[in-house]
Order: structure tokens, then sequence, then C-alpha cells
């Protein structure tokens, strides 16, 4: 897990240890041939850009994009030349332009979200080109259900926006069931697919309208934090 900074101090050495075994694996998949996303070197790429100590927000995401040149390894995020943009960030968007009243972004990079405190993590952190959840048997999720179990440790409030089923499943999965902690809540909503983004059900708001944004801040505000630049460029 080389360059993911601070997340070394707060997750157990075993996990550590798989997940350098399960980057090993995906190399040894590359050198194979298999055409395997994001591209090498960007798998831990969530964790280094948000460290624990700046963490203040988790958008939980399933696995990267499958198509080519897409994944940056940010959950959501594509790389600032994909046009058209997926669907579901699509909703994303409209969502944040109604939720904060910003015009839309340029592109679809979410990079600066992940820069000021947004851990846009994926469960599965690979996938191989062309076939959704191929990796979902290789490991990754010990290493982000951890990820996930240190979170609820950090001294600071934390917000998980938790957008659908498998997202929630997920984070309870890897939370246990115990009550959280005062400084850390849960703004769930569907999740923002074609499918889902208008779906509401018991205890889920429809994505559109749930002003996930708005709402973190001022869950943050409340305990006396900051709240978080949203706007993208």
């Amino acid at each position: 897990m080389n360059g993911s900074n601070g997340w070394k101090q707060v997750l157990p050495p075993e996990i550590l240890r798989k997940a350098d075994l399960m980057l090993a694996d995906v190399s040894a998949r590359r050198a194979a041939g298999a055409n395997i996303f994001p591209p090498e070197g960007q798998e831990f790429r969530a964790l280094s850009l948000t460290p624990p100590e700046t963490l203040r927000c988790v958008i939980l995401g399933q696995d990267p994009y499958p198509t080519a040149g897409h994944a940056n390894g940010l959950a959501f995020s594509v790389n600032p030349e994909v046009s058209p943009l997926p669907r579901s960030l699509n909703n994303i968007y409209q969502e944040y332009r109604d939720d904060l009243g910003l015009p839309l972004p340029a592109s679809g990079d979410l990079t600066p979200w992940a820069q000021r405190g947004v851990l846009l993590l994926n469960p599965i952190l690979t996938v191989e080109e062309g076939s959704p959840l191929s990796h979902k048997n290789l490991g990754w999720q010990r290493l982000t259900a951890a990820v996930l179990r240190a979170t609820l440790t950090l001294p600071q409030s934390v917000v998980y926006l938790l957008w659908g089923r498998k997202a929630i499943e997920s984070f309870f999965k890897a939370a246990g069931d115990g009550a959280l902690p005062e400084n850390k809540r849960i703004l769930a909503a569907s999740h923002p697919s074609p499918l889902g983004a208008r779906r509401s059900g018991p205890g889920m708001p429809a994505f559109l309208g749930s002003r996930p944004f708005s709402g973190a801040n001022r869950i943050l505000e409340a305990q006396g934090e900051e709240p978080i630049d949203w706007q993208l460029p």
C-alpha cells in the first residue's frame, strides 16, 4: 500500500499484508494480458488522496468503471476527458446543482472532493475491462471493510453518504450492529443510477431530491466542524 499516507497507521498489519498480496495478484493478471482498471498505480488512489487526518465524509461506490479510460481510482469519478459522463454521475451532478445551486462541473473528475476530505471508496478496488464485479471475489472487501471500521475510530466528525442498498450493506457489514459514535452520522438514499435515482424505500429517500451535500455540511457544522467545499471546476 505504498503512498497511502496515514492509513497504514490505523489498519491492522495483517490487512496491509493481504492488500499487498491482492495487488500482486492483480499485477500477475495484468502480466498475463488482462486489461484491469484503474490503471496500475491508482488502485489505492482514494486512500492516498484522503488520508485519515483529513477525512470528513465517506461516499461508497461499488467497483471501478469497466470501460477503458474511465476509472481513476475514486468512486463515481472519471478522468477529465471522459464524455459523455456515466449516467450515475450525471444524476449526482444534477443533485449537486439542485442541492447547492452551483453550475454543473466541466468534467467528471471528483479529485477535488478527495483532496478536501471526501473518501470516494469503492469496496472492490479493481475490475477487468467490460466485466463489472469481475474482481468481487479477489478479497478487496477485507481491506475496504477495515478502512471503514478505522474511520469509526477517528476523533473527528464523519458523515457517511450511503447511496443504494449495496452501499448500506457494505457499510454495516464492516461496522457491525453496534451504535455509531456520536460524531459519526449516516445519510442514506437510493442509488444515483437511472434505475434507482427516483426510487424511495423504507428509511431510504430517492437520491434525486435527497440534498446529500448540504445535509452533510449541516451535520458537520452542528458538530462544530467546517463545512466541505463541494464546488467543482
